[in-house]
């Protein structure tokens, strides 16, 4: 596991807290703008982390069409509990709009220039 995702398990709290509203409307002048750039980066953290999900259990898939061979594999069930015990997207995308790690720009005002 790379040393950024285990900081980022270590250092978020995964448990959803409240918010105060005002904060996060002051980043964007809107909080409807705000919970946008947050749902948006939500799901790209979530495609990120699925993907390599899927890329890392690829490994232990098996080719065969028997059911009656499961065989439980201990790294598996350990990439498994990692994935889980991370915190969820929408925590990191909140912990990266806190910490003015995301990039945004309102394409509206962009336009009436």
């Amino acid at each position: 596991m790379s040393e950024g995702k285990k900081l980022l398990i270590s250092t978020l709290n995964p448990m959803i807290e409240p918010r105060d509203l005002n904060e996060v409307t002051a980043k964007t002048g809107n909080l409807y703008k705000s919970i946008t750039v947050l749902g948006k980066r939500a799901n790209q953290i979530n495609t990120k982390i699925k993907d390599e999900l899927h890329r890392k259990l690829e490994e232990f898939g098996s080719h065969t069409d028997n059911l009656e061979e499961i065989t439980e594999n201990k790294e598996q069930i350990e990439i498994s509990r990692f994935y889980e015990r991370m915190a969820n997207p929408a925590i990191q995308a909140i912990s990266e709009f806190n910490d003015n790690k995301i990039y945004f720009r309102d394409t509206n005002v962009e336009e009436a220039k």
